[in-house]
């Protein structure tokens, strides 16, 4: 049996800010095998993916990033998780966290929840408009050398 991962790298974006196709790569269901190419370049894919597009796609300005990132420490507070490096971009969230006994992503889930829920409030969302995409990128670390490698990427290679 495996002892526990020492965190989880966890990121995710912002709706219709990475489609598949677009020029950075991504994955699918069919290519998400750890360490494989990601998907090359395809206009034709990102345009299929972007007219698919139910609502706006979503840019976080500085006060929905301050209230994601207080939304996103307040549930890891309350829940016990340890957070490591947290940064949340105008596209996209960056957590390094240790949550013992709970999968990734519910963990991502959770957090991407309370980031919607405390953006609503706020008044900043609208009650139908989607917030992120559907999933994101659920890493797990294991050693000392790749979790300070994530959290130097999270605090200081953005």
């Amino acid at each position: 049996m495996h002892d526990p991962p020492l965190a989880y790298f966890l990121t995710w974006t912002t709706h219709g800010t990475h489609l598949h196709g677009d020029e950075r790569g991504s994955v699918d269901r069919d290519h998400n095998t750890y360490g494989t190419p990601l998907l090359p370049t395809d206009a034709e894919r990102e345009t299929a993916a972007r007219a698919l597009l139910k609502d706006p796609i979503v840019i976080l300005d500085q006060a929905k990033r301050s209230i994601v990132h207080r939304a996103i420490e307040d549930h890891c507070r309350i829940r016990s998780w340890r957070t490591h490096a947290l940064n949340v971009r105008t596209n996209h969230v960056h957590i390094v966290v240790t949550a013992d006994q709970y999968k990734p992503e519910l963990v991502m889930d959770q957090l991407k929840g309370w980031g919607t829920r405390r953006l609503r409030e706020g008044g900043l969302m609208s009650m139908d408009q989607t917030v992120w995409t559907s999933h994101g990128s659920t890493r797990y670390i294991w050693d000392t050398v790749g979790f300070a490698e994530a959290i130097d990427y999270v605090k200081n290679r953005q």
